[in-house]
C-alpha cells in the first residue's frame, strides 16, 4: 500500500518556499535542478509543495547545486528539514490538541520573535494558570472539564519559550486592549488581579513588551480582529496566525505578511507606550486589591 502524503504543515511550506526561491534566483528549473541531483522531476516539485520531506544530506547537496553558501541559510533550513515532522513535550496531549494548535506551537517553539495584537484576551504567552482554565472554559464549549485542563496546561507549558536557555528566549511583543483588562469573573473575582500581576511580572523581562491600547484611543486597522505575526532568524519568512471560534487559519504569502506587519505598526502608534501601559495596569492592579478590602 503506498504511503500517504505528508501533512502540509506550516514548517514544511516554510522549506518548501525558501527552496523555491533559492531555485529561482540559481535560475533553474525544476527539471534542471532535479536532473542536477539525480532526482525525478515530482519529487523536487513535492518538495517545495510541502508534501514530501527532504532528508538533510540531500539539502546539503541541493543548496550546493543552488550555490547557496551562507552557513547561516544552511542552519535554518537544515533545522527545518530535520523537524519537519517535529514532535516535542505537546505530543504529551495529542488527544486533546488539533493539528493545527500543534502546528503553531511548533512554530511557537522555533520563532525569534512573536507580535501579537489580542483584542479579546490577554495573550496566552501571558496568561496566569487560572485565567488560561476560565477563559478556555469559557470559548472551548464542546470540551470536557478534563480537556479544559487539559488545554490549560498546555496554554501554561507554552510560556517557557520566554525564557528558554537552549537559545535566546523568544522576543514578545504584545497590544492589549483595555477593555480586556476591565473583564471579571464571577468564579474567582481575584483572576484578574493576579493577571493583572502576572503581566507586569512579565514586563520585566527584557525579551517581553506590553502595551495598552486605551480606551480612547484612535482608529486602527486592529478594529477589524487580533492577529500574530511570527517572525524566524535566518532566511526563513514571516508568518500570520489569525484565530476564531473554529481553529486558526494562517497568512504566508508575502504581499498579506506585508500588509499585517504594517498594519502592525499603525496599532503600535495607537497604543499607550510601554511605561505608561504599565503604570495603568498598576493602577488598575491596585484598584481591584481596593475592590477586594472593601468586599
Amino acid at each position: 500500500m503506498p504511503n500517504s502524503p505528508l501533512v502540509s504543515t506550516v514548517r514544511r511550506r516554510q522549506l518548501g518556499k525558501a527552496l523555491r526561491r533559492l531555485r529561482n534566483s540559481a535560475g533553474l528549473t525544476l527539471d534542471g535542478a532535479a536532473e542536477a541531483m539525480g532526482w525525478k522531476g515530482p519529487k523536487l516539485s513535492k518538495i517545495e509543495n510541502a508534501t514530501q520531506s527532504i532528508r538533510p544530506a540531500e539539502l546539503s547537496s541541493l543548496l550546493t547545486v543552488y550555490g547557496v553558501s551562507d552557513p547561516e541559510v544552511f542552519t535554518a533550513l537544515d533545522s527545518l528539514a530535520k523537524d519537519a515532522g517535529k514532535r516535542g513535550w505537546w505530543q504529551t496531549y495529542s488527544g486533546v490538541l488539533s493539528p493545527a494548535y500543534t502546528d503553531y506551537i511548533s512554530l511557537e517553539s522555533d520563532a525569534e520573535s512573536i507580535r501579537i495584537y489580542s483584542p479579546g484576551l490577554v495573550p496566552g504567552l501571558l496568561q496566569t494558570a487560572a485565567y488560561a482554565r476560565e477563559t478556555i472554559a469559557v470559548n472551548a464549549m464542546t470540551r470536557t472539564p478534563e480537556e479544559v485542563t487539559a488545554l490549560a496546561e498546555v496554554r501554561q507549558a507554552r510560556q517557557a519559550v520566554l525564557s528558554r536557555t537552549n537559545r535566546s528566549p523568544l522576543e514578545l511583543w504584545a497590544i492589549i486592549p483595555e477593555a480586556v483588562l476591565h473583564q471579571r469573573f464571577a468564579v474567582r473575582p481575584a483572576i484578574m488581579r493576579e493577571q493583572l500581576r502576572r503581566l507586569l511580572d512579565a514586563a520585566e523581562l527584557p525579551n517581553v513588551t506590553v502595551q495598552i491600547m486605551p480606551l480612547n484611543a484612535t482608529l486602527h486597522p486592529g478594529t477589524i480582529g487580533g492577529f500574530n505575526l511570527i517572525s524566524f532568524p535566518g532566511p526563513l519568512p514571516d508568518v500570520v496566525q489569525l484565530e476564531n471560534l473554529l481553529g486558526s487559519s494562517y497568512v504566508e504569502d508575502t504581499a498579506s505578511v506585508k500588509l499585517h506587519a504594517a498594519a502592525y505598526e499603525r496599532i503600535l502608534a495607537a497604543a499607550l507606550p510601554p511605561d505608561d501601559s504599565l503604570a495603568l495596569i498598576a493602577r488598575m492592579e491596585e484598584g481591584t486589591a481596593r475592590e477586594r478590602t472593601k468586599g
